[in-house]
């Protein structure tokens, strides 16, 4: 793993800037609602059509990262990305409240298309990058690690340039999609692989008969993934908004109380990646371990939802997530050929970018409901994701 240390640094900057893109305006999304005028529901749908486009293009930039290449396939996606930002940046820079909004709404689209190619196709790089199993999943858990460092930071950094200038978090996605771009370029060397010349007729039908034949098992990691993604974005909304709208917290600090079950998730995925190593048991159980924890927690939440309470059971819930990640990662990048990883890994990435598109606007629409009705359903959704892992996911000569 020694000689590819650069190409996992510049591979990690992905997700790292990625989620940063995403994240950062998770503490401003208030502030945004209130420049442009629009409502707690509209201003949600910044962070949902970002992924909603994601979720239906990951899996053609799977197929075009099988037959092309994976880095043909990140570099343009890289730039599309800055161009998306760049447009939501001039957009708030020069118009105002809804031509505005619906111009920012377009280029988060534009941005989504290139996030499709972009951090989905860095796992099965990985996953190409080196033969060992036990080196696939350090190289994945610090991937992963990238990640939630992302979202530790995101909140942090989102609040303090919101603070200088409400869309100055518009600005630096364009710059730090460039910064990426050039780490990409010349520190990343993709192994040496023929291109698949597979046609897309061929291509879908052997899609069809991985997910027939494995199906049980991948399903189940699919649906751990989006719950994950779902209850982690949708806890983020509902802590940006309460901590605005009902305890007046805003700037700098609200960022650092955001961050505080980032970084918990942060944590617990680096260390989760680093346990785990090529054991398939291991994996399935710290995965369940997690998703209980992340159960228990949410269920505790429903009964009191006063902040000190709900944001240190949020930590542990972010544990429970940042446990849970590697190991469906892992258990998904190693159960299949590396010929099918970038497509089936793509349809994985694309099912977590559903749970972050579901989050923001179920949340916006069920916190003014009821507190107990918000987290009986997150919690009952964690409890399912055990259960499938518990009963879907055997470890074995089949799936391994």
């Amino acid at each position: 793993m020694k000689n590819k240390k650069w190409d996992l640094v510049a591979l990690a900057s992905i997700p790292l800037i990625m989620t940063l893109g995403n994240s950062m305006l998770i503490p401003i999304l208030p502030l945004i609602s209130r420049e442009l005028h629009v409502s707690s529901f509209k201003v949600s749908m910044l962070i949902t059509v970002y992924a909603i486009v994601a979720i239906l293009l990951i899996p053609i930039a799977g197929y075009l990262s099988d037959r092309f290449g994976r880095k043909k396939v990140i570099i343009p996606s890289l730039i599309i990305a800055a161009v998306g930002g760049a447009i939501s940046a001039i957009a708030a820079w020069l118009t105002v409240d809804m031509t505005a909004y619906w111009i920012i709404l377009g280029g988060r689209l534009l941005q989504g298309i290139g996030a499709a190619g972009a951090f989905p196709i860095v796992i099965p790089l990985v996953g190409d990058m080196f033969d060992q199993e036990e080196e696939v999943s350090k190289g994945l858990g610090i991937i992963e690690t990238s990640n939630t460092l992302g979202k530790v930071i995101s909140p942090i950094l989102g609040a303090a340039l919101g603070i200088a200038l409400w869309y100055l978090p518009f600005i630096s996605i364009p710059v730090l999609c460039m910064i990426s771009l050039v780490l990409v370029i010349f520190l990343v060397q993709t192994p040496s692989k023929t291109p698949s010349n597979v046609s897309l007729k061929k291509f879908l039908s052997g899609t069809k008969d991985v997910l027939k034949e494995k199906g049980r098992w991948l399903y189940a990691i699919f649906a751990v993934g989006c719950i994950c993604m779902f209850i982690l974005f949708g806890v983020l909304f509902y802590l940006s908004e309460t901590l605005e709208s009902k305890y007046k917290l805003d700037g700098i600090l609200k960022g650092l109380v955001l961050a505080i079950p980032l970084a918990v998730l942060c944590l617990s995925s680096y260390i989760g990646g680093k346990v785990i190593g090529q054991n398939k048991n291991k994996m399935k159980w710290i995965g369940f371990g997690g998703m209980a924890l992340i159960t228990i927690c949410l269920i505790i939440t429903g009964f009191s939802s006063q902040i000190v309470f709900v944001i240190s059971l949020f930590s542990l819930c972010g544990a429970g997530i940042g446990i849970a990640l590697p190991c469906m990662d892992a258990l998904l990048t190693e159960g299949i050929e590396k010929e099918q990883r970038g497509t089936i890994t793509s349809l994985y990435s694309s099912t977590r970018f559903i749970g972050v598109s579901l989050g923001p606007p179920i949340v916006s629409l069920l916190e003014n409901v009821n507190h107990w009705i918000l987290f009986g359903i997150m919690a009952a959704l964690a409890g399912i994701g055990g259960v499938l892992i518990l009963i879907a996911v055997k470890p074995s000569a089949e799936n391994a």
